[in-house]
């Protein structure tokens, strides 16, 4: 294995072999920046890189391991994070002009636990301005490329992170996902993307889309390594009104137990399967045959009540919300928003606080129905992540955000715990990514099934002719 296929590892093999001393953190660290070096002019996966940072955290973990000062399975691993978490002394710009010179003076609380876990933290990843946009194009900082096809989308708003994984220019990153901005670029990208459970990780420090829809969570290149990143950030932070005391098992654990017979896994007949691409509805069918002839979990057609209703209501309690974040800066420096940005805005003011209140009551009442109606039935659904593969980047982005948030933006209501897997490749090689969704807190089941998933194919371990 060459110096730069090092940082092809996944972070279990990486840990492996750094728990016992076969591989150095700051040899891994370096590959990734060797990779950053010569990959990064052309995908744009990165706002800042922190390479003088990242190899004094690598040497001191190679330091601290070898003196037998092991923290775990994150200890010595290089991860990127999405440029809307506060990190000390380093900028944090939300992938904006106005936020372009904000250096925080302290960590997010996500931060502080990867820190303490002894990742090293190579830098802030490209992201779609404020979050607030599918496509991953920025007027400020240049549009992330797809690796699989560089005139492709990687989705957003986490588009940094999903590139940056695709090209191994990273072991794990973080996201967060308001509508679909952990699992679209996780599908459009060919690799793991999970939005655990609302208020399962803590969102102190992180900045703002929309409150009541915000998630934070892991994106890896497998589902173990996903359960690895989430065992160190998921918990109660006492500082944030939204995090909760739900106990936190361990993900890592979960994995270990790969039978699925016992599992009932949901298809939804309505809705999820509806105006989907012919190669990624196939990929899906044979996806969903994989589990259910493979790995022996029972799988049945499920009725899902009032999910036709569920995309307005995430529009009329996202858009009002970002706009109350944003109302100052929006009269005050408008100009400095992107287009696309300030238009979504301004659409906020279209919401009076009548539909607010109403589609937050529809949100208490679709998840009761569900909890009663489709969770009493089922363990797990599963379902495409968007209807279509990576779309070209001149297309129109309104249309392409309503397209790629279409199988998403319900989860985000909803708060459930989803994934987005590789399974499968357009003829053209574009990746097809599957969403399998489970209980609220019950992430270790949506991990078991998506790991005995990509243990049963390779989807997840292909990699983009770069």
């Amino acid at each position: 294995m060459t110096t730069t296929d090092i940082a092809q590892l996944s972070i279990a093999e990486a840990a492996a072999l750094i728990g016992k001393r076969k591989l150095s953190p700051v040899e891994l660290t370096e590959s990734c920046m060797q990779r950053i070096g010569s990959l990064d002019g052309r995908l744009r996966a990165f706002i800042t890189v922190t390479r003088e940072d990242a190899l004094a955290a690598a040497q001191q973990a190679a330091t601290a391991i070898a003196g037998g000062n092991y923290k775990g399975p994150l200890h010595g691993i290089p991860i990127a994070l999405k440029d809307l978490f506060d990190t000390a002394g380093v900028p944090t710009t939300a992938g904006s002009k106005i936020m372009a010179e904000r250096v925080p003076t302290e960590d997010a609380e996500v931060t502080v636990r990867l820190k303490a876990a002894g990742a090293v933290l190579l830098g802030k990843l490209n992201m779609h301005e404020f979050a607030f946009g599918i496509t991953g194009v920025n007027p400020h900082y240049g549009g992330t490329y797809n690796p699989w096809d560089t005139t492709r989308m990687s989705g957003g708003s986490s588009s940094g992170a999903g590139a940056a994984l695709a090209s191994a220019m990273t072991l794990g990153a973080l996201g967060t996902d308001t509508g679909g901005s952990i699992r679209t670029p996780a599908s459009l990208c060919g690799i793991t993307g999970l939005k655990p459970t609302y208020g399962r990780v803590s969102r102190r420090g992180i900045t703002p889309l929309s409150w009541a829809l915000d998630h934070a969570g892991p994106m890896a290149r497998s589902a173990a390594d996903a359960a690895i990143i989430l065992k160190v950030i998921a918990g109660h932070d006492p500082q944030d009104e939204t995090s909760s005391e739900e106990p936190v098992p361990d993900y890592t654990k979960a994995l270990t137990d790969q039978r699925l017979k016992h599992l009932r896994i949901g298809v939804p007949q309505e809705y999820f399967f509806d105006n989907v691409d012919d190669e990624v509805l196939k990929a899906i069918h044979a996806a969903i045959l994989v589990l259910r002839d493979d790995l022996k979990a029972g799988v049945s057609e499920v009725s899902l009540p009032l999910i036709a209703e569920a995309p307005a209501a995430v529009s009329a309690i996202m858009l009002p919300e970002a706009l109350a974040y944003h109302k100052r800066w929006l009269a005050e420096r408008p100009q400095d928003y992107g287009e696309d940005v300030r238009a979504r805005l301004e659409m906020g003011l279209l919401y009076p606080a009548v539909s607010y209140v109403q589609a937050q009551r529809f949100r208490s009442l679709i998840v009761e129905e569900w909890r009663q109606k489709v969770f009493d039935r089922v363990d797990l659904l599963a379902v495409p992540t968007t209807p279509v593969p990576a779309p070209s980047l001149d297309e129109n982005d309104l249309q392409t955000t309503l397209t790629l948030t279409r199988f998403t933006g319900p989860f985000n209501l909803t708060g459930l715990p989803a994934i987005s897997i590789p399974c499968g490749f357009t003829k053209g090689g574009l990746p097809i990514g599957m969403q399998l969704v489970g209980r609220w807190w019950d992430e270790a089941t949506v991990l078991r099934a998506a790991h005995a998933y990509q243990q049963a194919t390779d989807w997840h371990k292909r990699a983009p002719p770069l």
